[in-house]
């Protein structure tokens, strides 16, 4: 195993090793070198051998540098790797649901564990053999993101889609003892994996010390499911138990362990019409990337930057301008009552929510509006600006139709601003939009 060397940085620790582009790695210390994450770990340390082939001949260098400072090899791909695909078939894959005319870069289903590692991406395991397991444990990655789904072996494989997924419970137990940390996922299907299943899953994880949290995520289901398995959203009752069973094992997991270990999603408040609880019920935010308190932060940090306004700045006043947020249907209500609890002096905020017509009614985060639902259904709303998440966004200018922000602006004939998800971020885009500088002033004054 070899891996091209494109470039090499400038005056690094290789480069004055004598090391050039167009080489190939082969071995650090005599070890073979997989992927970006041996790379990593086995060029950390002051003193190393690199082993390269150039023009098919072996060379060596030996190569001092500080302790784990860059090395200064540049290759092809960041992983030096392709990435690990998929091999499940699970019931509700959100991927097979996508509408026909979905990018082909959204269909690519990928399931691997070091950009887990190295992104939080959620993971199955079932494509980890025993050896890279070992791995794992070796180059202590961690923490890692996994998808649970359930601890019942049959119900798992059932739920995934393949026998591998039997194995999962043993493979975490390896990674525990291991000393690896990871958080857990379990996308709920309503009367399959919840209910007494959904306890289970809960009391057997809780046992792992390596086990740090668990998420529960309604099943997300789109319009295009033709041909798939027939599974349905949560009714409010059902979304309720969910949130019953969680708490009356985060009383119990508070005490025993000193966290509440498990953590429903926003949806799940939303779609029972239940409280989203406080900030301290979320323990430093651990999940807030599979949508586990994504609302409260949201809430508790406009709150704190709100509270550090001048006096005049902190209530209703007539005229000044009007902006719009539009968003997805779950969290317009919130934000419209976040709004009104904490006014902004000049500022007339409309809450819109939007119908995703492309993946469908029953899709309802703001993630996945689309620039065609977004200029369509804002179209003709009076309004000076229109604010949006951009999390709606790739790479900060796409929308998932393809549409760009300026083709969205030019079709509405007014701005449209993208906004972080801090709550700090939502304040200071009211407060540009308004003319008020960072100093708290208007700025005719």
């Amino acid at each position: 195993m070899s891996h091209l060397i494109v470039s090499v940085d400038p005056h690094s620790p290789a480069e004055r090793a004598g090391i050039q582009a167009g080489d190939r790695l082969t071995r650090v210390d005599g070890l073979p070198v997989i992927d970006f994450i041996d790379y990593q770990a086995l060029t950390a340390q002051r003193r190393l051998t690199v082993q390269v082939l150039r023009d098919g001949q072996p060379m060596e260098f030996a190569i001092r540098k500080g302790e784990y400072a860059p090395l200064g090899l540049n290759f092809s791909t960041p992983m030096m790797s392709g990435t690990r695909l998929c091999c499940n078939k699970c019931l509700f894959c959100f991927v097979d649901q996508l509408p026909a005319n979905a990018r082909e870069t959204m269909r690519v289903k990928d399931d691997d564990w070091r950009m887990s590692l190295m992104m939080g991406n959620y993971v199955t395991l079932t494509n980890v053999s025993d050896a890279e397991l070992d791995r794992i444990i070796t180059r202590h990655c961690s923490p890692l993101y996994i998808s649970v789904h359930a601890t019942d072996p049959d119900l798992r494989a059932h739920l995934v889609g393949t026998p591998r997924a039997r194995r999962l419970m043993d493979q975490l137990k390896r990674l525990s003892d291991g000393g690896i940390a990871f958080h857990c996922q379990c996308v709920l299907c309503p009367g399959i994996n919840d209910g007494e299943a959904l306890d289970r899953t809960i009391r057997e994880l809780s046992e792992l010390p390596g086990a740090r949290s668990l998420a529960l995520v309604p099943v997300g289901l789109t319009g295009h499911r033709d041909g798939l398995s027939a599974l349905r959203v949560y009714t409010r009752e059902e979304a309720k138990a969910v949130i019953e069973l969680s708490d009356s094992w985060q009383k119990k997991l508070l005490k025993a362990r000193g966290t509440r270990f498990v953590f429903p999603s926003d949806e799940f408040y939303l779609q029972a019409d239940a409280p989203i609880p406080p900030d301290e019920a979320y323990e430093g935010y651990e999940q807030i990337d599979d949508g586990v308190g994504l609302l409260r932060l949201l809430d508790t940090e406009f709150k704190d930057a709100w509270e550090a306004l001048p006096d005049d700045l902190r209530r209703v006043t007539p005229g000044g301008a009007s902006l719009a947020i539009a968003c997805g249907k779950s969290a317009a209500a919130f934000i419209r009552n976040m709004l009104q609890d904490y006014p902004v002096a000049g500022a007339n905020i409309t809450v819109y929510a939007l119908e995703n017509t492309w993946f469908g009614p029953t899709v309802t985060v703001s993630g996945l509006i689309t620039g065609k639902d977004l200029t369509e259904q804002m179209a003709g709303i009076p309004c000076d600006a229109i604010m949006i998440t951009e999390v709606m966004l790739r790479d900060g200018s796409l929308f998932l139709d393809d549409m760009t922000l300026d083709e969205a602006i030019q079709r509405l004939g007014k701005p449209v601003v993208p906004v972080g998800r801090r709550g700090e971020n939502l304040l200071n885009a009211i407060l540009e939009l308004t003319g008020v500088n960072e100093l708290g002033m208007r700025n005719e004054e």
